[in-house]
């Protein structure tokens, strides 16, 4: 079996239903973050998951990721630093329309952010995240944020960082990195089905 990477962004907070960008200010889910990640909870522990026997389970230390990975029912987790969210330095917490206002025409994939992390240093940790799923025949299960598992898509397909733009990742969704023909494919991608 070619191992595969299942993705789980994690559930809403008041910050992602606002649309503010939040890299590492650690907010907790709201009631709704908790309740669809027990919906998906129940998906993944119904057929044709089973639970996923096997599989090696790692969240992000940040409360809102491994909040979402207990409440799905993977508590004991390990906690891993390579899953944070990108850190958006003197944009944290800034929506899209404050940004616009800032910086006319901005767009984070393109333009970065100041005194945070560059794409390159985040498309880092996803290739460390990329090469540790791939290191063993056994499929894995993350818990962490947007930005930075839409990167992880994107450098999981060997594609540029800046591919990341083009996949959008909705809270508490379900997304598998996998295989086709022996070449790294997505396989289910932003699956929100269980949310209704």
């Amino acid at each position: 079996m070619a191992p595969r990477i299942l993705l789980v962004r994690h559930g809403q907070t008041e910050w992602s239903l606002n649309g503010r960008h939040t890299g590492r200010t650690d907010i907790p889910l709201t009631d709704e973050g908790r309740r669809t990640a027990r919906v998906l909870g129940a998906r993944l522990a119904g057929a044709p998951w089973d639970g996923l026997p096997g599989v090696e389970v790692r969240t992000s230390p940040l409360r809102r990721a491994a909040e979402t990975c207990e409440l799905a029912g993977f508590a004991g987790a390990k906690e891993w630093d390579a899953l944070l969210e990108w850190d958006y330095g003197r944009y944290e917490g800034l929506t899209p329309d404050e940004l616009q206002e800032l910086r006319p025409g901005w767009n984070v994939w393109r333009d970065g952010v100041p005194g945070g992390e560059t794409l390159a240093e985040v498309a880092a940790r996803a290739d460390e995240v990329v090469n540790w799923a791939r290191s063993a025949e056994r499929d894995v299960l993350v818990f962490a944020h947007g930005h930075f598992l839409r990167t992880l898509g994107a450098r999981w397909l060997d594609l540029p960082p800046t591919f990341a733009a083009a996949l959008r990742l909705d809270p508490a969704s379900l997304s598998i990195l996998g295989w086709a023909y022996g070449a790294p494919a997505l396989e289910r991608w932003n699956d929100t089905g269980h949310l209704g």
